[in-house]
């Protein structure tokens, strides 16, 4: 009697199943949207974030879809914080399969307006952050999985010019730059891939999708005509931590509607 051996679907290599993910940011937006989707996918995670009750409520979808979560108020500007989130996801539960370099974002704000603490803050915020955790992280992830991956969440601000995001784009610019250094370094052991991210219907965005000429603006200027969802980003996050993507480091995908130009400008003072 010949018994057939089963085999795998392509499906089973975007699986998670009992690996553990730290995602930043994960109190709401795109942040949550990942948590959501690598939950879906079998994972258990850790919702970080500077507000307790927006993780909380985070944790609680994730436990509703059968996966355990750790809600860790992290405020990633402080490095404090970022040593209590990786020590308290190893005593809880172990290990460290995934990291979401997530929190970020800077408001827009014209050249000459922007201090030097501003500036300063912006790339703390944007690009530091993201340095120190994922520096923190590594040497765990390798110690307690063997390997992992990091997703870097960045902004096609980050290489198409727009007024008024010099301090944003300088700070994702620079994200971009050591995803692809650190993938070097890290590989084959963990892979270092990072999203830009186009106009996503999220709080950030609500200025222009609550109004009905700026909605028309952005939509007819975005090949795909609408502005993207949360889970439009936590679909690529999903492939970049999953066997899916096992191949694949260094990468900076763009998702972004089709965009090569601003889909909006801010209107900056003439000179």
């Amino acid at each position: 009697m010949t018994v057939e051996r089963r085999r795998d679907s392509i499906l089973d290599r975007f699986k998670l199943t009992d690996r553990v993910a730290i995602v930043t940011g994960a109190g709401k937006g795109i942040g949550r949207g990942i948590a959501l989707a690598f939950a879906d996918a079998g994972a258990d995670v850790v919702c970080a974030a500077r507000t307790q009750a927006d993780i909380d409520a985070t944790a609680a979808m994730v436990r509703e879809r059968g996966r355990r979560a750790l809600a860790v108020p992290t405020d990633v500007m402080k490095s404090e914080d970022l040593d209590a989130l990786v020590a308290k996801t190893l005593a809880d539960f172990g290990r460290i399969d995934v990291l979401v370099n997530n929190a970020g974002g800077t408001p827009p704000r014209a050249a000459l307006q922007t201090s030097e603490r501003y500036f300063e803050a912006a790339l703390r915020f944007n690009v530091t952050s993201a340095f120190l955790l994922t520096k923190l992280v590594v040497p765990k992830m390798v110690e307690s999985a063997g390997g992992g991956a990091i997703v870097n969440i960045s902004s096609r601000a980050s290489d198409m010019p727009q007024t008024s995001f010099v301090a944003y784009s300088a700070g994702k610019a620079a994200l971009n730059m050591i995803t692809r250094n650190l993938a070097l370094e890290f590989a084959p052991k963990v892979r270092v891939n990072a999203i830009s991210v186009g106009g996503i219907a999220t709080e950030a965005l609500a200025v222009v999708l609550t109004n009905d000429e700026l909605r028309a603006q952005f939509e007819a200027n975005t090949p795909m005509g609408r502005a993207g969802t949360v889970e439009d980003i936590a679909a690529c996050a999903l492939y970049l931590a999953s066997p899916a993507g096992g191949w694949v480091t260094g990468k900076i995908f763009q998702v972004d509607g089709g965009t090569e130009a601003p889909a909006i400008a801010v209107p900056v003072p003439k000179l």
